[in-house]
């Protein structure tokens, strides 16, 4: 949805979201997963454009934040298309 692909703006925007939850939340693309907290973390994932990344989260009470990650990677992480 980013035309940059996972770049280290938009994993800061992820990890502050995901900053946010009571339990552990996880951000995975293919057979790689990482701690969405962490920016180091999210960056060693190297989603290029149009790749799918997958968020768990651990606490059903994080819905919200699970719900607002979505919405920020649907949304391009607020960058222009």
């Amino acid at each position: 949805m980013n035309a940059l692909g996972l770049h280290a703006r938009s994993a800061v925007r992820i990890a502050r979201v995901a900053q946010g939850a009571r339990a552990t939340v996880r951000v995975a693309h293919g057979n790689l997963e990482a701690d969405a907290t962490s920016v180091i973390d999210i960056l060693t994932l190297a989603c290029a454009v149009g790749e799918t990344l997958e968020f768990t989260i651990a606490d059903p009470e994080d819905y919200d934040i699970l719900k607002a990650l979505v919405n920020l990677v649907n949304d391009g992480f607020g960058e222009p298309q």
